[in-house]
């Protein structure tokens, strides 16, 4: 089975052999004098992204076991694992599991420096957390490529805290693509890059990189057993995630109204929505906008946008291509309590408790102009605009931008019919909900468990 790179967490202290090592002053040559022959892609991609890369180190409390059954003693283990600056400010991107239960989080970066570092957010289902440690200097960010045009047999370099040797590279090819793991009973990964650089035990929430320098995956596991089969998550995967969890709602419990999407290949952040009553419905911005820069940051992908907003407490300029012309809008993210429209702020937010909580979504109206004119049996719906990590829902395969049509044999035209459907219908009693959404005008269905976290189909025509 594999393992996850992190996982082999060990108590007490590697025994290492005594090392006799030269003085590096007298044996490194200077830079001038090397060879630019040497200076090869790969040496040139390492350089350029070390910096960004960070060695984890933790302890963490694990039940004390023995021969196989549990007793009531506990031990400390350390753990080790890697991460990668995403923004200049200290967030840092790893594995969930690196830092999951780790009482203080210990950061050292390739110059020797270290911090302590603190979680920002996390998503257990996907393995991937952001950390945060607060430094008085700007720091170096990984500069991020795309995994949506890799191929099998291509250069790939990988940096991580192996076994605890600190920054340790190793270098192999693209194996394989869309590989779906399975960790264990309650860990597995879909589509992820199979490769034969050695991936070891630390080298978790390190970066796979191309050979220009550039990150396309975050390494997350290994085949217990075999040689030089590693698996990395893609990172177009992994940066959706990480503005989910570095967004101004999730970290800072405001909001924009936008539904953002990132279009990898062209390097592209697309509007898909605008919620009505949203700041960015107040400021003009519209469906099929372009969003190129926000302030001082340059946006290539949806987490650039939400880096941008991040901390900031006024309006932003943000340039937008609009059917090829640039335009200049303002954008200030405001208190979730300032939502408008509908029944209320206090309406809104009781909204979204109860289908949050129930349900695993949050919900908004959709447009009545989505149903007309396409002789839709349907009189209304709900936009699903986010999913609940780790939920039913989610497990199902319902994603931001379906559009909830139905629940049993109720319809969900509007939020009155939601609360209806919650609070004096038979669903409360029931175990097993049939969802009907439309998704790209076909009506799906599927069956979910709302009692518990197992789920019981696939979507289905």
């Amino acid at each position: 089975m594999p393992d996850t790179c992190n996982d082999r967490l060990r108590g007490g202290l590697i025994a290492f052999a005594t090392l006799t090592c030269c003085c590096l002053a007298a044996t490194m040559a200077a830079a001038d004098e090397i060879s630019p022959n040497r200076l090869t892609p790969l040496v040139r991609a390492v350089q350029k992204a070390s910096p960004s890369v960070v060695n984890i180190q933790g302890q963490k409390t694990v039940a004390d076991l023995a021969n196989g059954s549990k007793h009531d003693g506990t031990r400390q283990v350390n753990g080790m694992g890697t991460g990668v600056v995403i923004d200049p400010r200290g967030y840092i991107l790893t594995n969930h599991h690196v830092v999951d239960g780790v009482k203080q989080i210990n950061v050292t970066f390739a110059d020797r420096r270290k911090y302590v570092a603190k979680i920002v957010a996390f998503d257990p289902r996907t393995d991937l957390a952001v950390i945060r440690v607060r430094t008085s200097h700007l720091l170096p960010v990984i500069e991020i490529g795309t995994s949506s045009d890799l191929m099998p047999a291509e250069s790939v370099v990988a940096v991580g805290n192996a076994f605890g040797y600190e920054h340790t590279v190793t270098v192999g090819i693209i194996s394989a693509l869309h590989r779906d793991v399975q960790v264990s009973e309650t860990q597995s990964y879909d589509d992820l890059i199979q490769t034969d650089a050695s991936i070891n035990p630390g080298n978790s929430g390190g970066p796979l990189l191309n050979v220009d320098g550039k990150m396309i995956g975050v390494n997350v596991a290994v085949r217990a057993g075999a040689q030089g089969i590693g698996f990395a998550i893609p990172i177009d995967a992994a940066m959706e995630v990480a503005a989910r969890l570095v967004s101004v709602e999730e970290t800072e419990n405001r909001w924009h109204g936008l539904t953002l999407r990132t279009n990898a290949a062209k390097q592209q952040v697309v509007v898909e929505r605008v919620a009505s009553g949203s700041p960015a419905a107040d400021h003009g911005f519209r469906p099929g906008d372009v969003i190129t820069r926000v302030g001082d940051v340059k946006t290539e992908r949806r987490l650039d946008v939400e880096r941008a907003l991040l901390g900031t407490n006024t309006a932003q300029t943000v340039v937008v291509d609009r059917g090829g012309e640039s335009t200049e809008l303002r954008l200030a993210a405001e208190s979730i309590r300032s939502r408008r429209g509908g029944g209320g702020t206090r309406r809104l937010m009781a909204d979204r408790s109860d289908s949050w909580d129930t349900l695993g979504v949050e919900l908004e109206p959709e447009p009545a102009s989505t149903f007309s004119g396409k002789k839709s049996q349907y009189r209304g719906g709900l936009r699903i605009v986010e999913v609940r990590p780790n939920s039913p829902a989610e497990k199902e395969g319902l994603t931001a931008g379906d559009i909830l049509v139905g629940l049993h044999k109720w319809q969900t035209a509007s939020m009155d019919d939601v609360d209806y459907i919650l609070t004096k219908s038979s669903l409360p009693r029931m175990n097993q909900v049939r969802f009907y959404i439309v998704r790209n005008d076909e009506t799906l269905y599927t069956d979910v468990n709302v009692a518990s976290a197992t789920s019981r189909s696939t979507l289905r025509r």
